[in-house]
């Protein structure tokens, strides 16, 4: 399941990141974003959805999320 489905205000874990780029791979990786780590999708907007990892909170678009696997 990918981001995009995933329930609001539920924690999940990253299993995957399906990206071919590379320094898209080192930006989320510098927000905290990789396998492993909690992520949790605060709310679903129009054109993405707002998700919390660690301590910060970032709006990411659809394409992004669809990319993130929990």
């Amino acid at each position: 399941m990918n981001l995009r489905n995933a329930e609001e205000g539920k924690e999940y874990i990253i299993s995957n990141i399906e990206t071919d780029d590379e320094e898209l791979d080192a930006f989320l990786f510098s927000l905290g974003c990789y396998a492993g780590e909690k992520i949790t999708v605060v709310s679903h907007l129009k054109g993405g959805c707002v998700v919390s990892i660690k301590d910060g909170r970032y709006n990411i678009d659809n394409e992004l999320a669809e990319a993130i696997c929990v």
